[in-house]
Parts: structure tokens; sequence; C-alpha cells
């Protein structure tokens, strides 16, 4: 896309320059398959990228597991016919099993026609960022990661990156070529890549977008134990061990303390959840999932906010 009413960062050395939260299409592939978020509707997941699109958030970031294609099926449909397109980044390796399960192949043939597939269902000319969703199986990272050059090569895609990926794989891939990008989770409730990762890849010049940096929603201020309750069987979430006990009363009064921090701010828990993730200087963007279009407003509000050191300190006390 071209200006936008949202500041821009360069994405590693991709020359892309993103908005610093992106619209996360995990969710909208719905519930029919094993890590899915349970019933959603297309329409409201259309709704929720024309307003992110409208606020000026110029990408988008899915996969070919979210719903086995579904998710980018939503994603395609509702760029139809737009004057100008956002970045659109999408994932590859994990394929259904035939029983709405999640098999993983990095062949060779395999990824060049998930590309296809992909493209099909996407639209456009080339897929922006074409990643390796998850580095399994591990012995043929090389493998995929050769398809992915090959693609990039053909023009398949722009740029080619990594999710999900320790840095000795990384340091294994870019032997074969530049590792231009990685997708790992962080949040406030998941911080591991801070130690390694995150500092390797500022040094490296890669560029860098985080996952879940509202916790899968326990950071949104929203989340409750009757919510959580209430979830149906198909939303993986509801076994999840941050949405049960012991860890669900800590992470609750985390997003407590994040609702207070937002309130001095006039912002929402889910804000301050996503900015406290924007501080850390390798990360360029951070991807936030949006179901409907009332949920975009209050989360895209995080681009503007500067925390304070008290706000830190609340944030971190226990």
């Amino acid at each position: 896309m071209g200006t936008t009413q949202l500041p821009t960062v360069p994405l590693g050395g991709t020359g892309l320059a993103i908005t610093r939260v992106g619209f996360g299409a995990w969710a909208i592939g719905g519930g029919d398959w094993e890590f899915g978020w349970g019933p959603q509707q297309d329409h409201a997941s259309i709704g929720a990228i024309h307003r992110a699109l409208e606020l000026g958030v110029n990408w988008i970031d899915t996969a070919a597991a979210y719903g086995f294609g579904h998710s980018e099926t939503v994603v395609g449909r509702a760029l139809q016919g737009l004057h100008e397109r956002p970045f659109v980044f999408t994932k590859n390796s994990l394929l259904d099993d035939g029983t709405g399960h999640v098999r993983h192949s990095l062949k060779h043939d395999s990824i060049l026609r998930e590309a296809e597939a992909s493209l099909k269902r996407l639209g456009g000319e080339a897929i922006d960022l074409y990643q390796i969703h998850w580095p399994n199986p591990e012995p043929d990272i090389e493998e995929g990661w050769a398809a992915m050059v090959e693609l990039k090569e053909q023009g398949l895609v722009r740029h080619i990156g990594v999710s999900n990926f320790t840095l000795e794989q990384i340091r294994r891939l870019q032997a074969i070529a530049p590792v231009e990008t990685l997708q790992p989770p962080y949040s406030l409730l998941e911080r591991e890549v801070e130690a390694e990762i995150l500092p390797a890849a500022k040094q490296d010049g890669i560029g860098v977008i985080v996952y879940s940096p509202m916790g899968s929603g326990l950071l949104t201020g929203a989340m409750t134990r009757e919510r959580i309750e209430a979830m149906p069987d198909n939303d993986w979430r509801k076994s999840d061990d941050w949405f049960t006990e012991p860890q669900l009363t800590r992470n609750l009064a985390l997003a407590e303390r994040l609702r207070a921090v937002g309130e001095r701010h006039g912002m929402s828990a889910g804000a301050v959840a996503v900015a406290w993730t924007l501080r850390n200087p390798a990360v360029s963007g951070a991807i936030a999932g949006f179901r409907r279009a009332d949920q975009v407003d209050p989360i895209i509000d995080a681009v503007h906010l500067e925390l304070t050191e008290a706000d830190l300190a609340e944030i971190a006390a226990d």
C-alpha cells in the first residue's frame, strides 16, 4: 500500500514499510480444525478486515493452516476490488491430515504446491511475505528453505521468512540464503525470545513481527472465567494451560493491571499489552487478531501509546 495515516517502520531489510500493528487472521479461519477458535461468521471477518484497512493498517498475516485454507479465502474475498491492497503475509508447512488435525511437511514439492494454492486463494500477483510456519519435521528445514528460495526466484513470493524457529535453526537456513523475517510468539505471558532470539534478529537485520501479543485474548481485559467456561469445545483455548488453573488466576490479575494502566491513558488493556511488545527494539510490528469490526479501534490505539516507567512498574508487579 501507499501512504497511511498510521506510522510505519522498516521490516528488516525487506524494503517493506509496515504499520506497527497488523491484522492477524488466525481466528477468522473458524473452528473446524485442530487449532480453531470456535464458530466465526465470514461477514464479520470481512468487516473487521475492512475496518482495519480504513484505519490505515497496511498488512495482514494469515496462514494456509488457519481453517485449512478458509482464512486465506476470506482474506482474498475481503481484498477483492480494493484500489490499494495491503501487504499480505502467509505461511506454509501445516497440512490437513484428513481428520481436521495438522500434519507437517517441509518437502520441496509440498511447499511449491502450497504456495500455488495460497496465491490462488489470496489473489494478487505474488505473496508479499511467505513464511515457514513451524520447523517440523526438523530434519527437513533445509529442504523447505531451498523451496522457499526457489519460489522467490520465480517471483511467486517477494520475501521469505520463518515462524517459531530457534536461533540455531535460523543459522542453518542462513547458510543457504538470508532469513528476511522472523515471527515468534511474544507477550507479557511468553517472553522466552527476549534472551537470545530477538537480540540476534536485530543484530542480523532480520525483520520481526510478533504474534499473540495479547495472549490469545487473555490480556484484552475482556476475558473472564465465565467466558472461558462458555467457550465452545472447538475453541483450542478452552483447554490451554494459560486459560486453566493454576495459571489462569495470575493471568487475569495481569490483565487487570493492564486495564488500570490503560484507563490512565484512555486506552484498552489490549492496547497496553500490544504497546508493551512494541517497546522491544527488535520488534517491527505486532499481529493483533480481530474477529469483528468493533474490536479493531481499541487495539490500534497501541501505535500511539508510550508507556512510562510507572506504567511498566505497575504491569510488572505481582
